[in-house]
């Protein structure tokens, strides 16, 4: 999560650091109207608070290493020991600026950095203590007083990391939710469209042949059962996410429901080779939307042929092979391929990708696995051959 703020997360520390020590200037400069003060080492104190701010504010911090302002805090470190030093080593003064720039670090970068510059806090808290010949029990408050800071650091990092996953997971369902929409627009319309000509045709030509008629019925009628499948695939999510998805296992066999998902695929080129024989315990309809889904990928993001095999693993698993001859899935996305909202929309999936296939298959009590083909992708549903999930009730 860290990593992926990238070079722009640079330019919001930056200024968040320009305006902490614009503040410490600016006290230095009000602290020097007090009486007993020490002027001059104040405005040595807030010449550099202002110069750090300026290089925080001035600097072109979004083309530099996204750990770039990691040398304000070691900048702000500096001037704080001189802090504690130049005021005989009253650390009272300078220990919520420690505070101060420790929250700032766990606000901007990751927990590890809070804990890289442990050693140099605390050199920059016992240094000046020591010079200017504090008492031990003085000097040892840096025991409870640098663990402290730090703590402070990596509790607010740990803070911004969920919240900005948080927000991560939400832009990601708004983008699938848009995606969704725009599938489900396609994926209804189509079928409508086509049930829409048939009832039309029956309509208007009252003399058809019967053998035309029953054509047009039974296209209209895939089409219906299409959209039923499309809902069905909705409430899946819902069940699945609430864990509550039952399913009506059955021996199926296994050739039958890949044609059957060819078959509902368009421009699927797909060869299969499966044995007629072959068959797993599933539920029929989880099982055909599991090969339309991984078929329809391969036809969007693949190349034909598509390949569909099937074979007995062992005594007690079966595995389901979909193969394309496209380029692959690309290294960097493979990580996310089945989370909830990474997998590729296809049609007759309604948009849910990858992760609502690999909930099926483990609703059967089995998975689904990626595998690099050369040329090509490879996933592989497998499943027991026996039941191993509980039936619907």
């Amino acid at each position: 999560m860290w990593r992926r703020i990238g070079f722009d997360g640079n330019v919001g520390a930056a200024r968040a650091a320009a305006a902490l020590f614009l503040l410490a200037g600016v006290l230095a400069v009000l602290g020097m109207a007090q009486p007993h003060s020490r002027p001059r080492d104040l405005l040595v104190v807030a010449v550099a608070d202002f110069g750090i701010a300026a290089a925080a504010w001035w600097v072109p911090w979004q083309g530099l290493h996204p750990r770039a302002t990691v040398a304000l805090a070691v900048a702000g470190l500096a001037v704080l020991a001189f802090s504690t030093w130049a005021f005989g080593g009253t650390a009272s003064g300078t220990g919520p600026f420690f505070v101060l720039l420790f929250a700032w670090v766990g606000l901007h970068h990751p927990p590890w950095i809070a804990y890289a510059l442990t050693p140099l806090t605390a050199t920059a808290y016992v240094a000046p203590l020591v010079a200017t010949h504090q008492a031990p029990e003085v000097v040892g408050s840096a025991v409870v007083f640098v663990p402290v800071v730090t703590a402070v650091a990596v509790l607010i990092a740990g803070r911004v990391r969920q919240w900005r996953e948080a927000r991560a997971e939400v832009a990601a369902a708004e983008r699938w939710r848009a995606s969704l929409m725009l599938t489900l627009a396609h994926d209804v319309r189509s079928p409508l469209t086509a049930v829409q000509g048939a009832l039309e045709l029956l309509d208007e030509d009252a003399g058809l042949p019967p053998e035309r008629r029953a054509r047009l019925t039974a296209a209209a009628l895939r089409q219906v059962a299409r959209i039923a499948r499309l809902a069905s695939g909705l409430l899946d999510v819902g069940r699945v996410e609430d864990g509550v998805l039952r399913l009506d296992l059955r021996p199926v066999p296994v050739r039958a429901a890949a044609q059957d998902a060819v078959s509902l695929t368009p421009q699927a080129d797909a060869v299969i080779d499966v044995d007629p024989d072959l068959t797993v315990t599933a539920d029929p309809d989880r099982l055909e939307q599991m090969l339309v889904n991984l078929i329809g990928n391969a036809v969007r993001h693949g190349a034909a042929p598509i390949c569909v095999s099937s074979a007995a693993t062992d005594g007690s698993t079966l595995s389901i092979t979909v193969r394309d001859h496209g380029r692959g899935v690309p290294e960097a996305s493979v990580g996310g391929l089945f989370s909830r909202y990474g997998g590729n929309g296809t049609a007759n999936s309604v948009g849910l990708g990858l992760w609502i296939v690999r909930e099926l298959a483990r609703a059967h009590g089995g998975d689904l696995t990626y595998e690099p083909a050369d040329p090509g992708a490879c996933f592989v549903i497998t499943l027991p051959r026996q039941a191993t999930a509980q039936p619907k009730g």
